[in-house]
């Protein structure tokens, strides 16, 4: 497939709802500057909404822990050769691809064989477990987009072509009603504690986390009586099957699940219980109290522990440096710990106030300042930059 500089043809992939998120702003962006521009590759809702062609699905890469991901390694590996192939087949102008390393530094590779320049958006946390990965960074990926302030002199000091460019979810993130709204059109009480359920957007994830937290909101009904319970889930997410042995437990417990209202369910309430993850992110941007936690298979556990260089797997405390929100991993997931930890929250308008405080700190630091959607703009300015010197070589070359 032919293309000039002024119509150039991205491949674009992402393989999680926030990548997808992410990835659709800096399609977005690009637009602005090659309206003719082609885009194809894994595309989740919002980016196939902008005009991107799904060669794959992203939610076909939607999986979590090393020994889930094992036992879907057959799939992924025909989704990964389909993409393979259409590439070869239309070599894109560049590449653009968001976190998922495992899957797209494979991809890289290939890319890179080809002559096609690599963007990679949402940098890998390899400064979190498999370091060695750096290397294979450093020669595959042409430049890397840091949505965290640590990163750039991390992954600089290792020899990679790293910008930080602020994070995206700090300018957009914000609840769409007032409380007084929200409350009334989901029928909570007008006042009184709300606590939001995030138990993840992968059903794997929210299954293991679900029982638990059930367990954990029977023990706070019992301390807190007139609290209401709201489930956040992606739209219908709550309907699929492997829900079905919970909705019952759910409606007794008097819990309502919300559907594609996240913002608003995490920044009115008093206090969230969220899966580690990107919602935990959101929180903080919304200025929301929370408790973090996670669980993965007991193998995904042994296997993984050993590889982690971090000292929190939360990455608001790892911003922070310190424990601001109080995280509950794996065995320490409990419903008791649960309930205690967000009792010892809710008991203390000092605690409440301190986290709150430490929680718009957090925010600040990842923003750079500017227009709301500044970091997939500075992205999409570096790589409207880079084609341009790109073409300017081969005119030598040529």
């Amino acid at each position: 497939m032919e293309t000039s500089p002024h119509s150039p043809n991205f491949l674009v992939s992402a393989g999680e709802a926030s990548g997808d998120m992410y990835a659709a702003g800096l399609v977005s962006a690009l637009l602005e500057s090659f309206p003719h521009a082609t885009f194809y590759g894994c595309a989740g809702p919002k980016l196939q909404a902008l005009g991107v062609k799904p060669v794959i699905d992203a939610a076909s890469l939607s999986v979590v822990g090393l020994a889930e991901v094992v036992a879907h390694l057959p799939r992924i590996y025909r989704q990964y050769r389909k993409l393979l192939r259409y590439a070869r087949a239309n070599p894109p102008t560049a590449a653009i691809l968001t976190d998922n390393p495992d899957f797209h530094l494979r991809l890289a590779r290939h890319l890179k064989k080809m002559g096609v320049p690599v963007f990679y958006l949402v940098a890998p946390q390899v400064w979190a477990w498999r370091q060695g990965r750096v290397k294979t960074i450093r020669r595959l990926v042409d430049k890397l987009f840091c949505l965290f302030p640590f990163e750039e002199p991390w992954f600089q000091e290792r020899g990679v072509n790293a910008t930080y460019i602020g994070h995206p979810l700090a300018s957009i993130v914000c609840t769409r009603t007032s409380a007084a709204a929200f409350r009334a059109s989901h029928g909570l009480r007008e006042t009184g504690l709300l606590l939001t359920l995030l138990p993840g957007s992968r059903p794997g994830e929210a299954l293991r986390h679900m029982p638990v937290l059930l367990d954990a909101v029977v023990l706070l009904q019992q301390r807190w009586p007139q609290a209401d319970f709201v489930l956040a889930t992606p739209k219908g997410f709550a309907e699929r099957e492997v829900f079905a042995n919970l909705r019952e437990r759910i409606a007794a417990l008097a819990i309502k699940v919300i559907e594609n209202e996240a913002w608003d369910c995490i920044g009115h309430a008093s206090l969230a219980l969220a899966a580690s993850g990107t919602v935990t992110m959101e929180a903080a941007v919304l200025g929301t109290p929370m408790v973090t936690f996670y669980k993965v298979t007991a193998l995904s556990w042994w296997a993984g522990r050993r590889l982690v260089k971090v000292p929190y797997l939360s990455m608001v405390n790892l911003i922070a440096g310190r424990p601001i929100v109080p995280e509950l991993i794996q065995d320490d997931m409990t419903a008791e710990k649960l309930a205690v930890a967000a009792t010892e929250l809710l008991a203390s308008d000092g605690k409440i106030a301190q986290m709150r405080a430490e929680l718009a700190a957090v925010r600040a630091s990842l923003v750079l300042g500017g227009p709301a959607d500044q970091p997939l703009r500075l992205a999409a300015a570096e790589i409207v930059a880079s084609l341009g010197k790109y073409q300017s070589v081969r005119e030598t070359m040529n």
